[in-house]
């Protein structure tokens, strides 16, 4: 990946994430990574993957467009690409805990997190657990966490009986079933790339149910936290998995701090489906998020009161 490097971060004995780093990034530099003959630092912007697939096939159309202007971070979860760990702990907030160490020991000190689904949860506990690690966050795709109402609602609407038949497909038909779920339109592609990405993304099957097993908590049990971060939710339109509804619904829990967009003809995978639009307005977001970090919060307060309620739909 062009301006990307890997590398693997031991976070304590027994657990090693990877990421992928700026290549310019020396070992024990800062959270803000400057360019030769510029004296404007980058900020850190940290991609979160999705559970299909590991952080630089999700988000390599973001990093493409972005690696300029930002110090771009890209984990792999634990037991995607080459992380792993030998902890029991199967757990969102463990590896919340694992990216935010992995970033500290990357000089990473503020950043911005963009989340799609299994990476927006993890995103949610990252900002609760590290808020002086998380100033703010974009999240496409996701809710704060899987309860047991949401997440039979939504097995039910894309007619699954639970998440490891969905996303541990065993067979190429499985694998087109999951991205007919996770697409506005399925892609029209060979079988044998169906068939290579089921051979390439689906290892640690044990360890991945154990994780999607561990995303469902009781509703008695959740209590929606507080967020003082600004979170802009950026969403596939079309998306079956967790609807405009749901999305509706997480800005209500947010807060007036929120803000809802959505991309039509885009489903649940809307990084990847549409990256064009899906970029443009990830950049717009972000310059936004950045720049209104310098305002007053009364400012910001009236900024985010005039959008409009509704989410904005572009296309």
């Amino acid at each position: 990946m062009v301006g990307m490097r890997p590398q693997r971060v031991e976070i304590q004995p027994g657990t090693v994430m990877n990421f992928w780093v700026p290549t310019e990034k020396s070992k024990g530099s800062s959270s803000t990574t400057v360019q030769p003959n510029d004296k404007r630092p980058k900020k850190a912007v940290v991609f979160l993957h999705g559970f299909a697939a590991d952080g630089i096939f999700n988000w390599q159309f973001q990093v493409l467009s972005l690696a300029n202007k930002y110090a771009v971070y890209v984990p792999d979860f634990l037991f995607f690409g080459d992380s792993i760990t030998d902890s029991t702990d199967r757990s969102p907030s463990f590896q919340a805990a694992c990216v935010a160490k992995g970033l500290s020991k990357l000089g990473v000190e503020k950043c911005t997190l963009v989340g799609l689904s299994y990476g927006g949860m993890v995103g949610f506990k990252m900002a609760q657990l590290f808020p002086d690690l998380v100033e703010s966050m974009v999240v496409s795709c996701s809710v704060m966490a899987l309860t047991e109402s949401v997440s039979s609602e939504s097995l039910r609407r894309i007619g699954f009986k639970s998440w490891s038949d969905c996303l541990l497909p065993e067979t190429v038909e499985g694998v087109k079933a999951m991205f007919d779920v996770g697409t506005y339109k399925l892609p029209n592609v060979p079988d044998w790339i169906y068939k290579q990405f089921l051979e390439v993304m689906f290892d640690n099957r044990k360890e991945k149910k154990e994780l999607l097993e561990a995303l469902i908590v009781s509703d008695n049990d959740f209590i929606v936290p507080h967020y003082p971060q600004r979170v802009a939710l950026l969403w596939g339109q079309n998306d079956k998995i967790f609807n405009m509804e749901t999305a509706s619904n997480l800005k209500t829990q947010l807060g007036e701090r929120a803000t809802l967009e959505s991309i039509e003809k885009g489903g649940h995978l809307v990084p990847l489906e549409r990256p064009c639009v899906y970029n443009n307005n990830l950049k717009k977001i972000l310059a936004s998020l950045l720049e209104e970090g310098a305002l007053p919060h009364n400012m910001i307060y009236i900024q985010q009161t005039w959008r409009a309620s509704s989410p904005r739909v572009v296309s």
